[in-house]
C-alpha cells in the first residue's frame, strides 16, 4: 500500500461492519438530503445509492420516495444483517462503479464519501453513470469536523509522548468541494454546509459514539500500536476544559451537501460577462455612482 492511499479500505470496512445499526447521525443527515430531493420537482426512475450503509433508503421509503423509483444500492460492504433484504445490491466501492455508463437518473449518497481515497475519481465515476440532465446529491462530513478532538488529542499526545500521529481524517473544504464538481464535468455545481453540534456527557462518551458509527481513525499512517491510556485520560482532561459547558462537551460535525447535473442542452447557461441586460443600481434601487465619484452619504436600500 503506497503512502498515495490515505484509507486503509479493509479498516473501514470493518469498521462500518462492526457499527451499530441505529445511527443518529446518519438518520438525521440522511433525513436532510431526503428533504432536498422532494424539493425537486422531477421524477428520477433509476436511482442510484452508493452511501455504504442504509440510512438513506430507510429515510428515502419513510418518505414515500422509494416506492416510485427504482432504487439501485452500491454498497461498500459485505453483506450484513441490516442489508440482507435488500434487493439489488452490489458489493463494491464507489470509487469503481460497477453500473454501465448513462444508466441512472439520480445518484445519491450520505456518509460516504469523506472515506474516497480519490474523491476527484470518485465523483467522475458518479458523472459517468448519470444520464444526461442527470442528479447528484451527496452529503459528507467536512470542514471542521471533529475539531475539538482533533485539537486534544494532538496536544495530549505531545504532552505525554512529545510527538504526534494522524489520529482524526482529513476533511473537505467547503471552498474545495464546488471546484470538485465542476472538474468532474457537472453541470450547475452548488456546495453548501450545515453544521451539527453535538453534545455528550464526556470525551470518552464521544468516542464510544464514533465507534458506534463506524467512523473510527482508518487511515493508512495511523498509530498501529496501542495508544497509552495517559494520552486518553490527558486528552479527556483537555476536552472538559476547553469545550465542557453545563457539564457536556460539544463536538463539531461539519456536513458538506453536493448537488450537480449531468450536462444537457436545455439547462440554464451563465451569461456572457458584459451581456447584462439591466443595471445592478436598478436592482437595488439606487443612484449610480460614476467610477471616482464621491458616493452620496445617504446609505443604500437595504434588501430584505
Amino acid at each position: 500500500m503506497t503512502d498515495s492511499v490515505v484509507f486503509d479500505r479493509a479498516s473501514v470496512v470493518r469498521n462500518r461492519l462492526r457499527a451499530h445499526s441505529e445511527n443518529f447521525l446518519v438518520d438525521e443527515i440522511a433525513a436532510r438530503l431526503a428533504d432536498r430531493l422532494l424539493d425537486i420537482q422531477r421524477t428520477f426512475p433509476e436511482m442510484l445509492d452508493f452511501s455504504g450503509q442504509p440510512g438513506l433508503s430507510k429515510q428515502l421509503s419513510t418518505s414515500g420516495v422509494a416506492a416510485s423509483r427504482g432504487i439501485e444500492t452500491v454498497f461498500t460492504l459485505v453483506g450484513t444483517a441490516a442489508f440482507a433484504t435488500r434487493e439489488n445490491t452490489m458489493v463494491a466501492s464507489a470509487e469503481a462503479l460497477p453500473v454501465a455508463a448513462q444508466r441512472v437518473d439520480l445518484a445519491m449518497s450520505v456518509m460516504a464519501l469523506h472515506w474516497a481515497n480519490d474523491l476527484p475519481g470518485t465523483l467522475v465515476q458518479v458523472r459517468r453513470v448519470l444520464k444526461r440532465d442527470g442528479l447528484l446529491l451527496a452529503a459528507f462530513l467536512g470542514g471542521d469536523t471533529l475539531m475539538e478532538l482533533r485539537e486534544c488529542l494532538g496536544a495530549a499526545e505531545i504532552d505525554v509522548s512529545g510527538g504526534i500521529s494522524p489520529r482524526v481524517i482529513p476533511f473537505v473544504d467547503l471552498r474545495d468541494a464546488g471546484g470538485l464538481l465542476q472538474r468532474a464535468g457537472f453541470a450547475l455545481p452548488v456546495a453548501d454546509q450545515d453544521r451539527i453540534n453535538v453534545t455528550y456527557a464526556s470525551p470518552v462518551a464521544l468516542m464510544h459514539d464514533l465507534r458506534a458509527m463506524g467512523e473510527t481513525n482508518a487511515l493508512t499512517q495511523r498509530r498501529k500500536q496501542f495508544t497509552s491510556r495517559k494520552v486518553f485520560a490527558r486528552a479527556s482532561a483537555l476536552y472538559e476544559q476547553r469545550y465542557a459547558k453545563s457539564g457536556r462537551i460539544n463536538a463539531t460535525f461539519d456536513v458538506i451537501y453536493l448537488t450537480g447535473w449531468a450536462p444537457h442542452e436545455s439547462q440554464q447557461k451563465p451569461l456572457r460577462p458584459g451581456s447584462a441586460t439591466t443595471r445592478l443600481a436598478e436592482a437595488l434601487e439606487a443612484e449610480e455612482q460614476p467610477t471616482g465619484d464621491k458616493a452620496d452619504p445617504t446609505p443604500l436600500k437595504k434588501i430584505p
